[in-house]
């Protein structure tokens, strides 16, 4: 009977279908990073709610037709479009803020600088990913 030989590596053993301990890690990082991304898109919907609601309430009409989603990629590239994608809404808030003060309209305001709250927050996230 001829004995497997296993090799000891970072506390786990090879060779037997269990994984290393820097496979457990990436396993368990990617999963973070999943669920991540999945609370952050889930956010960003809410928004699209609020936002075409507070729209409808207004008198107009939102857009059906939403920007192109990029797929694919490295984790780096799909970070640093978030990123840009993050830095693109806070630009386009602070003008709605301003326009909301400026026209008086302090709840329109106060909604987009709370969204705007979540967006900086999203910003950052995506700042100390890509460190």
């Amino acid at each position: 009977m001829k004995k497997k030989k296993l090799q000891f590596s970072s506390g786990l053993y090879t060779g037997t279908g269990k994984l290393t301990m820097g496979e457990k890690v990436t396993q368990k990082l990617l999963e973070l990073l999943k669920d991540l991304f999945e609370d952050i898109a889930i956010e960003e919907m809410k928004h699209a709610e609020k936002i075409a609601e507070r729209l409808f309430y207004l008198g107009g009409t939102p857009t059906t037709k939403p920007t192109p989603i990029i797929v694919g990629g490295s984790l780096e590239e799909m970070i640093k479009s978030n990123l840009k994608a993050e830095n693109e809404a806070i630009e386009l808030y602070t003008e709605i803020i301003k326009l909301a003060d400026t026209e008086g309209d302090s709840t329109t305001r106060l909604m987009f600088e709370e969204i705007m709250t979540n967006e900086e927050e999203h910003k950052h996230t995506f700042t100390i990913l890509l460190k």
